[in-house]
């Protein structure tokens, strides 16, 4: 595209009803758009299968090969490419900071949607193999998202006697992330989060890739593609860059002392 061109950009949200998004992405195919860019979760999925013809750039897959939308990372085939979250690797580092952070953990609540996603199955896969290894007792509470769902979790979560919790990256999670983060201070739970909104809006913790950072490589591909290159050819990339960060404010209200070990591995330290 020549510098300087005016283009249009189709914008399509599911305001959280994901059994939208298979026809949000056929309305972009009638339209012939020339590129489809999504984020992560079930998003590359509706577009991949409304198109095999028009380019997809993900932004944040949890697992591109895993998922089964690239044959592999460094020649996806096909019309899809983009970039991946690292999130299934990424929920047992976050594991590992919590029991890093929380003295005498041995109970963590895992709040998670039972909803059909891939990238949640990774997650849940992983992180009950890393609370084995970390010897922790990983008590996994399903989540409804209203509020009368969200407290019950958070109840259960007290009567399973929890010492901290944890979310799977679920864009639905990321949606209440204020409620949930107004419980979980309720109940004086300490809490990691997959990125640092969440921290931004008083929670305590977060650790998880740079979205900001691969936003903007993601519009690298796209201006690629738009002078021509194919997806095919352009290999699936991780992210590279992550962000820990702590927020000091929220830990005073549920009287957690974060060790110094901690606090000096964090990319930015709220106070």
């Amino acid at each position: 595209m020549d510098r300087g061109k005016n283009f249009t950009i189709e914008y399509r949200f599911a305001e959280q009803e994901l059994e939208r998004l298979p026809e949000l992405a056929a309305e972009l195919v009638r339209l012939k758009v020339d590129l489809i860019v999504t984020s992560g979760g079930p998003t590359p999925f509706a577009a991949k299968g409304a198109t095999t013809t028009i380019p997809i750039v993900m932004t944040n897959s949890a697992d591109p090969v895993g998922e089964g939308l690239v044959a592999s990372l460094a020649r996806p085939g096909g019309n899809v490419t983009g970039f991946a979250g690292l999130n299934p690797e990424l929920i047992t580092k976050r594991l590992e900071i919590l029991k890093d952070a929380v003295p005498k953990l041995a109970r963590v609540g895992l709040l998670w949607r039972p909803v059909v996603n891939v990238g949640q199955d990774l997650q849940l896969k992983d992180l009950r193999l890393a609370a084995l290894a970390l010897k922790l007792k990983l008590e996994e509470i399903d989540t409804q998202l209203d509020a009368k769902g969200l407290e019950s979790a958070f109840q259960t979560a007290k009567q399973k006697q929890v010492n901290a919790i944890i979310t799977t990256a679920l864009r639905s999670f990321f949606a209440e992330r204020k409620r949930i983060i107004e419980l979980a201070s309720k109940h004086r739970l300490p809490a990691i989060y997959p990125q640092d909104d969440f921290v931004e809006a008083g929670g305590l913790m977060s650790y998880g890739a740079d979205y900001a950072d691969l936003y903007r490589r993601a519009a690298v591909y796209v201006d690629k593609i738009l002078k021509g290159a194919k997806p095919a050819d352009l290999p699936v990339q991780q992210a590279t860059e992550f962000q820990f960060v702590i927020n000091l404010k929220a830990a005073k209200q549920i009287g957690l002392p974060v060790p110094n070990r901690v606090l000096e591995r964090a990319t930015q330290v709220i106070r």
